[in-house]
């Protein structure tokens, strides 16, 4: 299995977890996620499930009837979609409007939180970039990016402004942030960042060499940190010319390292 340590075994009583995305080449839960079963003697292993939107439902539907599935992580494009299809939400859920895991209950339903928020501003801060008292910008509305922008605002960000091609969607999320934290959020009608102390991509926007930049450089101001949430390939087009440019960069996979203790806790892992 991805990121197993050879000679962990897997019997039939290992408990399971899948990891829902499309496209998944690019997921690296398992590969966190499985060594730290094997150190701490818990006989549980990740698997990657390749599922296309369409057939979402009937995938995750399936798998809450796997008696030895424990729960799933979800990944792009699925964090708006699976909600709908929890039977239960965390707060955090209701908040950003998607969630990024699913535990099966001991009844059999789906209990949604997410933890992409709380797993990046920890990796910021981790990595020397407390948010609190500065000026923040995101690009990408969608499940990650309603996560992050409502953890930066807790955090305690004097400001975000969050951009988004798809109108409706951005403003759905900045009507929820402002009706929490009035005040301290608006929406950019384009990506142009300036006068913003940390800068972030939120899209899927790098995890292909073609893809254009989320947003342009040329508008930030010098030093701000310009951080991705693409995990693979590490380093995007996006922070290879940001890095170019001066800027601290701040890598996609800090934010899954983040949310490791929250997974623990909320799946119970001893």
């Amino acid at each position: 299995m991805t990121g197993r340590p050879a000679g962990t075994p897997i019997t039939g009583t290992t408990r399971l977890y899948a990891v829902l995305g499309d496209p998944i080449a690019q997921v690296q839960a398992p590969t966190l996620m499985n060594p730290v079963f094997a150190r701490l003697q818990i006989d549980a292993v990740v698997v990657p499930v390749h599922a296309r939107p369409q057939n979402l439902e009937h995938v995750v539907r399936g798998l809450q009837r796997v008696e030895n599935l424990d729960g799933m992580f979800i990944t792009v494009p699925h964090k708006v979609a699976v909600r709908r299809l929890a039977d239960r939400c965390g707060p955090t859920v209701d908040i950003v409007g998607s969630a990024n895991v699913l535990r099966r209950e001991a009844d059999g339903s789906w209990l949604a939180e997410n933890f992409d928020g709380s797993g990046f501003v920890s990796g910021l801060v981790g990595a020397g970039h407390d948010p609190r008292g500065r000026r923040a910008a995101l690009v990408g509305a969608g499940g990650a990016g309603s996560a992050i922008a409502a953890a930066l605002l807790a955090a305690g960000v004097d400001r975000l402004a969050v951009y988004d091609c798809d109108t409706a969607k951005l403003g759905a999320l900045v009507a929820r942030l402002e009706a929490r934290w009035p005040g301290r959020v608006c929406a950019l009608d384009e990506p142009r960042l300036r006068d913003v102390d940390i800068a972030v991509n939120a899209t899927p926007l790098g995890m292909h060499g073609g893809d254009p930049f989320p947003f342009p450089l040329d508008s930030l101001p010098p030093g701000s940190v310009v951080a991705d949430i693409v995990m693979k390939p590490r380093e995007t087009r996006l922070l290879r010319a940001a890095a170019a440019l001066g800027h601290p960069v701040h890598h996609g996979i800090h934010m899954l390292e983040g949310q490791l203790n929250s997974y623990r806790v909320f799946f119970d892992l001893h």
